[in-house]
């Protein structure tokens, strides 16, 4: 008779670990289990070794001399194997577990954890993975249209794998242009429902007029212009997938009358007297923060839970540069099949130019950008930075003279998860007053504020006067870009009369945006 603990043998256990104590420690425990451990005592070291494959679970430390564990996670949760990931840490931060939690690790303890705990985990953590294996079967995605090879995108194509096999309501959250109703799509047509209807229900376009007619149909004569009867977008989903698109922007009013239809599967078109049913299944999309439109009272809680049964976040194109050349490739291979044209080439400076360049619009804007660099090249056989539309060009090139010879581009460790942008962003949405323009995204102007700053000292150390001027002149620039003409917004943020910030505008040589 074999034990669970004789299913474990042969399993292998990478410590990641700067202390040398603990990381004896830790090999000794785990050989006492007559599992096979080895160490290392960075970053680099157990990358290097994660590459190797071979590894079912990986103990991580947070602080390691060369980086910050957490920010690897889905590096080494990538590595071949896929190994379950343990933190060790010093010292608990409930943020970083919560970080830790969201990217998928099995567990999070804090040194010194008792043996008992840290042996149960272990045990844990492998048979939850034989289990996993065993019971999984290989899923044959079609993921046609869908680009990607980053760690990011990897945790993207196993959630659309999970959600595909099941029946569940599944939410899918990310920045506008993300790709979230071609996510929604490729489950359909992945799930048992492909070969039913998709139906696409457009939450920011429903009126409060019609919205009962248009997802729940009505009979003729059931009001002024009800000329004969109609199938709503519900039923039509029937046997398919009901995608609720922009599902933040549903109406209150609505919420909780779709949250019977989600629960019971009936429902009653205007008019009738008798319920019908659908069978459809639900995912909806939404680049707002419905956690903080629930506190704010403005999206049900019910509801949400509903939806979210399962869920991912989309990540925007700025934290996916490695994806930026196959998905130039796949466009444009497409646009030169769709206009009849031989393959086109690319200059080395055109994919420089596309790195280098914020995305705020996410692929949807590359896609445009791609286009228009197309038609621009016309008949000519290859792509140059020079055919991309110029005010690309002029965001980049304004960019880079503004930040000293051989800093990086990227945001700066520490500067905040560029990943909880869209939730901040939604969240604002959530509680901007309606017709107030939407601020534009800060970053770019930011970085150049960072970078100036930087330079301002690598100069010389300037006066205490010299520094004040500088930057005020600087934080007028970034709330222009910010805000734009937007003169409300602007002395909203900034505190100031409308006075006395044309004043400054004058002072600093700044042209006055419209009153």
């Amino acid at each position: 008779m074999t034990t669970s603990a004789d299913n474990l043998m042969g399993s292998r256990i990478l410590v990641i670990d700067d202390d040398p104590e603990v990381r004896g420690t830790m090999c000794s425990l785990v050989s006492r289990m007559m599992l096979a451990c080895e160490a290392a005592g960075t970053l680099a070291e157990g990358l290097a070794a994660l590459g190797g494959g071979g590894f079912d679970l990986v103990f991580l430390d947070v602080r390691l001399p060369d980086g910050n564990g957490l920010e690897r996670l889905p590096e080494i949760k990538a590595a071949p194997g896929a190994p379950e990931v343990i933190i060790l840490t010093g010292q608990g931060d409930p943020d970083g577990a919560e970080l830790a939690i969201q990217r998928g690790v099995w567990d999070y303890l804090v040194k010194p954890s008792p043996i008992k705990q840290t042996m149960l985990s272990i045990q844990r953590a492998l048979k939850y993975r034989q289990e996993r294996r065993g019971a999984a079967p290989v899923v044959a995605l079609n993921l046609e249209h869908m680009v990607g090879r980053g760690p990011a995108m990897k945790q993207v194509f196993d959630f659309i794998a999970q959600a595909a096999r099941s029946h569940s309501g599944a939410l899918i959250t990310g920045e506008t242009g993300t790709g979230k109703e071609l996510a929604a799509r490729t489950i359909h047509e992945n799930s048992p429902r492909g070969e039913g209807r998709f139906v696409v229900v457009d939450c920011a376009a429903l009126t409060e007029t019609l919205v009962e007619s248009t997802l729940f149909g009505h009979r003729k004569g059931a009001f002024t212009g009800a000329n004969e009867d109609r199938i709503g977008l519900v039923r039509l989903a029937d046997g398919g997938t009901l995608f609720l698109d922009e599902v933040g922007e549903m109406p209150l009013a609505l919420q909780k009358s779709f949250l019977r239809v989600l629960q019971e599967k009936r429902f009653r078109p205007v008019g009738e007297t008798r319920e019908v049913e659908s069978d459809f299944r639900i995912v909806a999309a939404t680049n707002r923060n419905l956690e903080a439109m629930v506190q704010a009272g403005t999206f049900r809680e019910d509801l949400l839970f509903r939806l979210k049964t399962l869920s991912v976040h989309l990540p925007p194109l700025r934290t996916r540069k490695a994806d930026l050349k196959p998905l130039a490739l796949f466009h444009v291979s497409r646009l030169c099949e769709q206009y009849g044209m031989p393959l086109k080439g690319f200059g080395s400076d055109f994919f420089d130019v596309l790195a280098a360049y914020r995305w705020p619009g996410n692929v949807r804007e590359l896609f445009n950008v791609l286009e228009r660099a197309f038609v621009a090249a016309g008949e000519e056989r290859t792509l140059y930075a020079m055919h991309l539309p110029q005010e690309v060009r002029i965001q980049v090139t304004k960019a880079s003279l503004g930040r000293p010879e051989g800093a990086p581009r990227e945001p700066r460790p520490g500067s905040g998860d560029p990943d909880a942008a869209p939730a901040a962003a939604a969240a604002d949405g959530a509680q901007r007053p309606q017709g107030e323009a939407r601020p534009q995204d800060p970053a770019p102007a930011a970085d150049a504020m960072i970078a100036a700053m930087d330079a301002f000292f690598v100069r010389s150390t300037p006066s205490l006067k010299e520094f004040k001027n500088e930057m005020e002149r600087r934080y007028l620039e970034y709330l222009l870009a910010m805000h734009g003409a937007n003169t409300k917004a602007i002395l909203r943020d900034s505190g100031l009369s409308r006075s006395h910030f044309y004043a400054l505008l004058k002072k600093n040589g700044i042209g006055q945006v419209p009153e």
